[in-house]
């Protein structure tokens, strides 16, 4: 009897393994590409691709609807899916050579860790990647929540990247720069000296060295569902990278959109809207 109930709990866990599995290959499966030929009158066309970074968790369905969106709407095209994996293997399909406002999905195959240092390993990876086999030397970003993190992490510790790489407009979802204080929090100019973070401070550290171009533009985008937090992101995590570009001659933008959930900011048409106006409207050029 012992026996049999053995045996067909090892079949109900295998049966589970594989529903798994294939719920996490649906999920990573990366969207379809997207073919744009004539654009809307009030677009600017670049070259210049535009890297979607997703959070903790995130997967093909994060930027699903902009990408739909853009194609939609006349702005830009997705052109190139990346699929990066822990090991640190990269995985690229489709090009943005010759492309007018091309969309990069980049994909983690594991994003369920309990810390993002290794996703910005990987997203380093990646864009070393881009620079070297792609010629990709300038581009702009859309990071949500840990991906925007991950981002932050990647370009101001290496130097290398600095060197290759040209961010023009990065515009950054939720993202939590400093996690030391909560959403009762209030920020101020003096409030970085209280950090307990120590990724915070390394950055504080590293951003002294850091080459941030002064035509570069961030974007720090936050939602806001009752005081002080979108639900998931306390607002002041996401204010303290204004504390910590400070002394960097780059354009920094702050928004906070009221009614807005931590998934709203990559999901809501007003905001997609307002995303594809600072990438390629004309007169944000």
């Amino acid at each position: 009897m012992q026996r049999q109930w053995l045996k067909m709990a090892r079949r109900v866990g295998i049966s589970i393994l594989v529903i798994a599995l294939a719920v996490q290959a649906y999920l990573l499966r990366g969207s379809q590409f997207t073919n744009v030929t004539t654009f809307a009158p009030t677009v600017q066309t670049t070259k210049v691709p535009t890297l979607l970074i997703p959070g903790w968790g995130g997967n093909t369905w994060t930027y699903q609807r902009f990408i739909d969106y853009a194609a939609r709407h006349h702005y830009a095209q997705h052109t190139m899916t990346i699929w990066v994996a822990p090991s640190g293997k990269v995985t690229v399909k489709g090009h943005v050579q010759g492309v007018k406002n091309p969309l990069i999905q980049l994909l983690y195959t594991w994003n369920y860790t309990p810390t993002y240092q290794g996703q910005v390993k990987q997203l380093t990876r990646v864009l070393l990647l881009l620079a070297r086999d792609y010629q990709v030397h300038d581009l702009n970003v859309v990071a949500h929540s840990y991906g925007g993190t991950e981002w932050l992490h990647a370009y101001i510790a290496n130097p290398q990247l600095q060197r290759q790489l040209n961010f023009h407009r990065v515009i950054l979802l939720g993202v939590p720069t400093d996690e030391s204080f909560g959403a009762k929090t209030k920020y101020t100019q003096t409030l970085f000296k209280r950090s307990v973070d120590p990724e915070f401070l390394k950055l504080t550290h590293q951003i002294q060295t850091a080459h941030l171009g002064s035509d570069d533009h961030l974007y720090n985008w936050m939602g806001q569902t009752q005081p002080g937090t979108d639900g998931e992101v306390p607002i002041v995590q996401s204010e303290m990278l204004r504390s910590l570009i400070k002394n960097k001659h780059v354009h920094y933008h702050q928004r906070i959109f009221p009614a807005t959930n931590h998934l709203q900011l990559h999901q809501k048409p007003t905001i997609l809207r307002q995303i594809c106006q600072v990438l390629w409207g004309k007169g944000n050029g």
